[in-house]
């Protein structure tokens, strides 16, 4: 291992153009900065193998295992022979070593390889073992001939890279980037890859020095040290991506000056003790001392509130902004749809109503006298709550004292859209953004590490836990019984289709006729039916989903429109159409429109008879639990990171090494040494966090979007 070398000055080498790299050039340069984002030498010696071949041995043909995958084996030549015609013409010679033969088989390329090759020659060959007929082969293996260096085999493993089409159309293939790789690093020096992570990190986990880590993640000598380059250079990659989040939260929470509110008085008192619908949970008290705490310390509240569907997170919600109304500030909730932001308000105004808060609901259906009276109010200070789409963040809507915002569903808006609500003050109001899609622990520590982080686990008393089952097409008969029988007792159900249109490619049900299949089972007017649909106008929409939450209907048929938010504590079963087209958070997000009330409730998965094996694991996993996390959980295993739970586009996740399904233990290792350091040293100014500090690189003069919730 070599001496350990720490940063001292700006690196050089590696930030040089990657089209001076000798063999690459200007023309090579520019396609692998637009094939594969390989701007510079750091990005190319960042561009790691897929996999490694052994090369480092020679095998003998006759101890050949069956199960083997590549093999390397040498011998002589002792035939070639052509065989078949046209199409099925292939070269094929065999080669023996005294212990065994294999049979080497070519099916393009055949008049070259055939001049090239000659019997009684000895030759090093490598490729893909394969037995057909009993007999050993191997199809297209790389041939060269026997010399004295191959008798000893390669010294490393030799490393595939990941290429694209148009790369090895200009001979940028997997062996052209090892070549490639391999020059870069005999450029190199320990001083080019100094430390970055303090020397009590690398004792502690015990960590090769980086200068071998970066060798042997491309040119391992065994694999033994190819898997200690791969724990070092994953942990590198977790320690940073938590170290730049927690200190875009420790800035945050030092220096980013907010509202006090300083009083819990007359509007909160009277509510909580006369007016609270339903006792809290011990989740929602502490979800709300946390914020408390927050609002109270001068410094902004940038806080995530997740809850699973039907934990109460809107209460909460309500809770602070009571809180605010009775330090004089206003507040606003901002919704993804009308339907939410229309249900947001009825829900708000009615448990208001018996105190003198002016609630007011503004979204782009809100026309002319109506929507004047509500900008005046805002801006005179007249209104306390104002809940809306994303029309409260228009230019015309000003505030007279802003001080608590509220994002329902926060990754159904852009960051942009979000970091509006900074404006509505001289300082940024209290922000508190919500999501009933829950999201990994794991997930939540790498994309949401910047946020203050609040969970309510646990649901209101009373909720009974929804039954979900698995039902075929063949048993749609008895699942409408099903449902009449539910609403034989006064319950109401929802009939939930994935597509509004036919598709040609796509055997999705179409609502129109999953609304007119319905109608068969379901005739007026002993049954009548609401649809709603994300192409009818707002308006229809509404009159129609109204008609079902006052009970005038007894059935919804709708598109995943209903997905977040619709809230009708009377329906009581959910039947999904071509259940094996949805995602399973989204499945999850569906299921939670039931079991609002205190009755018993059901989920229905209908599916046609072909459904893939991940359907079946999705679909399994959701009839095994209602645990939101757990549902998670699994969906990041099926899915990976990318988009579950609309994770924030902050480039936190794109990893090229490690894995936060995979690699959980070492992300809440990497976290802990990250709260450790900056504890000691906030700054990072200490000599032996330096090296950290210098690694950080952080660009100057961007929009700091990380930091808006």
């Amino acid at each position: 291992m070599h001496k350990t070398i720490f940063i001292t000055a700006a690196n050089n080498i590696l930030q040089s153009p990657i089209e001076y790299l000798r063999g690459v050039g200007p023309v090579k340069g520019d396609l692998l900065k637009k094939e594969l984002g390989i701007f510079t030498f750091k990005d190319m010696l960042e561009h790691y193998p897929l996999r490694h071949l052994d090369k480092t041995s020679i095998q003998k043909i006759g101890a050949l295992p069956p199960l083997a995958d590549y093999v390397q084996v040498a011998g002589k030549l002792t035939d070639i022979a052509l065989l078949g015609e046209k199409r099925s013409k292939r070269l094929v010679a065999y080669l023996a070593d005294g212990t065994g033969e294999v049979e080497l088989t070519w099916f393009q390329g055949i008049n070259w390889i055939e001049k090239t090759l000659v019997v009684g020659t000895p030759y090093v060959v490598f490729g893909r073992l394969s037995f057909f007929n009993g007999k050993a082969q191997i199809v297209h293996p790389e041939i060269e001939p026997y010399t004295a260096d191959k008798a000893e085999g390669r010294k490393f493993l030799d490393p595939i890279y990941p290429s694209t089409e148009k790369l090895k159309v200009r001979g940028l293939n997997g062996r052209a980037f090892a070549k490639l790789t391999y020059a870069l690093l005999q450029q190199l020096t320990p001083a080019d890859l100094p430390e970055n992570m303090p020397e009590s990190l690398l004792q502690q986990y015990r960590f090769i020095s980086r200068w071998d880590a970066l060798h042997h993640i491309h040119f391992p000598v065994s694999d033994e040290m190819y898997q200690h380059a791969l724990r070092r250079l994953k942990f590198e990659e977790l320690f940073f991506a938590q170290l730049r989040l927690a200190l875009v939260r420790s800035t945050r929470h030092r220096f980013s000056n907010g509202w006090v509110f300083d009083t819990v008085g007359n509007l909160f008192n009277t509510f909580y003790s006369r007016y609270l619908p339903f006792a809290l949970t011990n989740s929602q008290k502490r979800v709300l001392k946390e914020i408390r705490r927050d609002v109270g310390s001068g410094r902004q509240m940038n806080r995530l509130l997740q809850g699973d569907v039907g934990s109460g997170k809107t209460i909460v919600a309500l809770l602070c902004m009571l809180i605010a109304a009775d330090n004089n500030f206003q507040s606003v909730l901002m919704a993804p749809t009308e339907i939410l932001a229309q249900q947001h308000y009825n829900g708000i105004a009615a448990l208001l109503k018996e105190l003198p808060v002016n609630v007011q609901l503004l979204t782009g259906s809100t026309k002319g006298r109506e929507r004047k009276e509500i900008l005046a109010a805002a801006e005179n200070g007249g209104l306390h709550i104002l809940i809306g789409t994303h029309a409260v963040i228009e230019e015309k809507v000003q505030f007279n004292n802003l001080g608590l915002a509220v994002v329902d569903e926060q990754h159904k808006f852009g960051v942009a859209q979000r970091a509006a609500l900074w404006n509505k003050n001289k300082l940024p109001p209290h922000i508190l953004v919500m999501t009933a899609t829950p999201i990994p622990r794991t997930l939540a520590l790498t994309a949401y590490g910047d946020l203050d982080y609040s969970v309510i686990d646990e649901l209101p008393p009373g909720r009974l836990p929804v039954i979900t089952e698995h039902r075929w097409e063949s048993k749609r008969p008895q699942v409408m019984d099903f449902v009449k029988a539910e609403i034989a007792k006064g319950r109401q159900a929802y009939f939930v289709y994935p597509l509004i249109e036919e598709s040609a490619t796509l055997d999705y049900e179409n609502l129109q006729k999953g609304y007119e299949e319905v109608k068969s089972f379901f005739p007026e007017p002993k049954y009548w039916i609401s649809m709603v649909h994300g192409r009818q106008t707002p308006e229809l929409k509404q009159v129609n989903m109204n008609r079902f939450v006052q009970g005038d209907t007894q059935i919804m048929v709708s598109t995943t429109v209903i997905e977040v938010g619709v809230n009708v504590p009377n329906a009581s079963v959910m039947v999904i159409e071509s259940a094996e087209k949805f995602g399973l958070s989204q499945l999850h997000q569906l299921r939670g429109r039931v079991g609002r009330g205190s009755e018993k409730s059901y989920c229905i998965l209908l599916t046609g008879p072909k459904v893939s094996n991940d359907a079946r694991e999705r679909l399994k996993v959701l009839c095994e639990t209602n645990d939101g996390f757990k549902v998670a959980e699994k969906d990041l295993e099926i899915r990976g990171p990318g988009d579950i739970a609309g994770t924030r586009q902050s480039g936190v996740l794109n990893f090229k090494l490690a894995s936060i399904v995979q690699d959980k233990i070492m992300l809440e290792a990497a976290k802990d040494a990250v709260q450790q350091i900056l504890a000691a040293d906030p700054d990072l100014i200490l000599a032996a966090n330096l090296p950290v500090k210098a690694q950080l690189n952080v660009p100057k003069n961007e929009t700091a979007w990380s930091k808006i919730s």
